[in-house]
């Protein structure tokens, strides 16, 4: 343990001193010769952390799990979940909770070690993880957070001196995650199926005091934080959809009740317009493909529905059907938070009823046309349709009309519009060509500088600077689908 603190750690370890059932207290696995690759000062910052600090030898063996920083903790949670529809024990099999750090403006943040070894909950395996997908997690979760979209964060990535075993050897590497928490649909799911009652209520009064404090005295506080994790999810998945990021997992156990998107394995942003998109090459059947995401996440909120009955009423029968009526209610709000940012990504600010019908036949001329999303919209924004498939078509020229003469039944003007698509539409995301690119240099050659200024360009993404030109093309033809793999 440190004995001085001079980088600001400021931990509190709530999550701690709830029943011993729901972690196991782990030793560290400290690694040969850490080497910090990359490290996120403005977060770190936000965090109450010194910078200068960070970078020292003490200062990386903390973010490399070989000394437990002042204050700390390490746990790994047990949770449980669905993996493609199959339920199993889970747990964090190869990370670590170093604690909660506090802000100087009293917020609270999971501070987590990702890779950093085998825990008790490690089901085969190292427990470790390689710099490839550790730094992609860094892009693509900075990206998200840029793009105004709730997410973990990234504040380094620790290379670890020691190789790994996957297909070949690879180098190792720790990121270090920040989290407004680590629990999931599957630690309800877990502490529902292992737990009792009463640890069930514990863990469900926690969650609400921890991120829905305004719910704490109300008459029915279980089934109002039902109804603010389906609100939360509804309105994080229609912004994914928005963007056209593709999570590739979305297991229970990749569900939080915080409503941020976490763990970003086999993910990717989709390129051409297709709802049968999926990247993950461990999605054979297409289950988390693009379209689905929307379903698959009132699915995962029916499960941890079912995990609160009896939480919601001492009536079985009646406990099911409060259920059943707060999920019924998701999809609508899905939609209603989708069709939202779909007006404003075509400038719109006023409701008409056949604006769905609207965006419904956009969607579809893209299908027909194989266009790039995000640079559809970005053409769209811009009036720069030239260089999309969509140009000049019968089917795009008559939408275009009828586009045209929906802005005109709204009291904005024109400028409101194109400063609201401007606001709305990227001109950046994650390309998977370019972040390979970015990996590929990081890993293979050493250099970062690549990683480096994929980030700086991705930190404004509505900067709409010519910049950011060469990042908005699309990558070569190729004759193989893009894949991407979760890591393990």
């Amino acid at each position: 343990m440190t004995n001085q603190n001079q980088t600001g750690w400021n931990f509190d370890n709530s999550y701690a001193r709830l029943p011993k059932s729901f972690f196991t207290s782990q030793n560290q696995n400290p690694v040969r010769s850490p080497n910090l690759i990359i490290l996120n000062g403005l977060l770190a910052k936000s965090l109450g952390l010194n910078v200068e600090e960070l970078q020292t030898v003490e200062g990386v063996e903390v973010l490399a799990g070989n000394r437990i920083p002042k204050g700390g903790c390490p746990i790994a949670q047990a949770y449980a979940g669905h993996q493609f529809g199959h339920f199993t024990m889970l747990g964090d099999g190869r990370a670590l909770l170093l604690g909660e750090q506090i802000t100087p403006q009293g917020d609270r943040y999971d501070i987590q070690l990702k890779g950093s070894g085998r825990t008790h909950y490690s089901r085969g395996g190292d427990g470790r993880a390689a710099l490839g997908p550790m730094l992609r997690e860094y892009i693509v979760s900075e990206a998200m957070d840029a793009l105004g979209i709730p997410t973990t964060r990234s504040l380094a990535v620790v290379e670890t001196g020691e190789k790994i075993a996957r297909e070949t050897y690879l180098p190792g590497a720790i990121l270090t995650r920040v989290a407004a928490s680590h629990i999931r649909v599957g630690t309800f799911q877990y502490v529902a199926k292992w737990g009792t009652v009463e640890e069930l209520r514990i863990l469900a009064d926690y969650a609400i005091k921890r991120h829905y404090q305004e719910i704490e005295n109300g008459e029915n506080r279980y089934l109002s934080l039902l109804q603010e994790v389906i609100n939360r999810q509804a309105a994080l998945v229609a912004k994914w959809q928005l963007v056209g990021f593709i999570h590739g997992v979305m297991n229970t156990d990749n569900m939080t009740i915080s409503g941020e998107t976490i763990d970003y394995g086999p993910c990717a942003f989709m390129d051409t317009y297709d709802p049968e998109t999926v990247f993950s090459s461990i999605d054979v059947q297409g289950r988390y493909a693009y379209g689905n995401q929307p379903y698959i996440a009132g699915w995962n909120l029916a499960r941890f529905a079912e995990t609160l009955l009896p939480l919601l009423h001492d009536d079985e029968k009646e406990a099911v059907e409060i259920a059943q009526d707060a999920i019924s209610g998701y999809m609508n709000k899905y939609q209603k938070n989708w069709l939202e940012g779909m007006r404003a990504k075509l400038g719109i600010f006023n409701e008409e009823k056949e604006d769905a019908a609207l965006v419904e036949e956009l969607h579809n001329i893209m299908l027909k046309y194989r266009a790039d999303y995000t640079n559809t919209f970005r053409g769209l924004t811009f009036d720069k349709m030239e260089d999309t498939p969509l140009y000049g078509t019968p089917e795009f020229t008559k939408w275009h009309e009828l586009w045209q003469a929906r802005l005109g039944r709204q009291d904005e003007s024109k400028e409101s519009s194109l400063e609201l698509m401007r606001n709305t539409n990227p001109a950046v995301i994650p390309r998977n060509h370019r972040v390979e690119e970015a990996l590929e240099a990081a890993v293979n050659e050493g250099d970062l500088s690549v990683i480096k200024k994929l980030l700086n360009v991705l930190s404004k993404p509505f900067e709409h600077s010519p910049e950011q030109e060469e990042y908005c093309k699309l990558p070569a033809p190729s004759n193989l689908p893009y894949r991407t793999f979760c890591g393990t």
